[in-house]
């Protein structure tokens, strides 16, 4: 594996990293740290310095999982804060698809499988049509979710000209499961103020983890509009152990 790309505010900002990631950056900082911005977990580690990030260019992804690796390095460092790593593409040239950027995410999700160091942890099931599925990368289980410039209706989505991939361990959620009050109540808030932004409601695919009726890997790329995915996840692990979850 390559070099870490873990990087800081400030690093986004130098001269350090290609132009377009301070372009990109910029976009999405302009994005979340306006006032009504629906997601103040997001805003509030974005404006506390809590948050990572790092990017990706079309020819080359070799630094992408020791980037992820480190970061997860640093949450055990202090686990109690509730950081999250924002993964930046390199935009396209001409306008694309959403279902491109839904590929790619996939795609990337994929090539994290595959050079994972570790094999998929016993914790949690492999397979995503089981409730409890999460994607998992050197034995911690986490949230992915896509924002891509493709999104017309769910502009809280469009973070700019990149497509921006959130990846969030499971253990920052601790207090805040969908099965505890403050979970939901906080969840509800920000679903909220979703849709005051966006215009159009809630995605049916939206729940929280933990529901039986729900599948995770459902929310991860979500829809423009409010049609559900009918379709098989597009992820397979390819590190399971020989002893399958049961």
């Amino acid at each position: 594996m390559s070099k870490s790309r873990l990087l800081n505010t400030l690093e986004m900002k130098s001269s350090q990293v290609p132009k377009w990631v301070n372009q990109s950056y910029s976009q999405y900082e302009q994005v979340v740290t306006e006032p009504t911005f629906p997601c103040f977990f997001g805003q509030k580690g974005e404006r506390s310095g809590e948050l990572r990030y790092s990017y990706l260019s079309h020819n080359d992804w070799s630094s992408l999982p020791s980037t992820l690796n480190s970061f997860l390095q640093l949450m055990e460092t202090d686990p109690l804060v509730r950081r999250g790593l924002f993964l930046f593409i390199e935009p396209e040239e001409k306008e694309q698809s959403l279902h491109y950027y839904h590929r790619y995410f996939w795609d990337i999700l994929q090539y994290l499988n595959k050079h994972d160091p570790s094999d998929w942890p016993s914790h949690t099931p492999n397979n995503p049509e089981n409730y409890l599925w999460s994607f998992c990368f050197a034995g911690k289980s986490m949230f992915a979710f896509a924002n891509a410039p493709a999104y017309k209706q769910r502009v809280t989505r469009d973070l700019g000209q990149s497509m921006v991939i959130g990846f969030q361990p499971r253990e920052i959620f601790k207090g805040l499961e969908g099965t505890e009050p403050k979970g939901v109540n906080s969840r509800e808030a920000v679903r909220k103020r979703v849709e005051a932004w966006d215009q159009i409601p809630k995605h049916p695919d939206i729940s929280h983890y933990g529901d039986k009726d729900h599948r995770e890997w459902k929310q991860f790329f979500i829809s423009d509009d409010c049609e559900p995915e009918k379709g098989s996840c597009p992820f397979q692990a390819k590190n399971v152990p020989k002893v399958d979850f049961p």
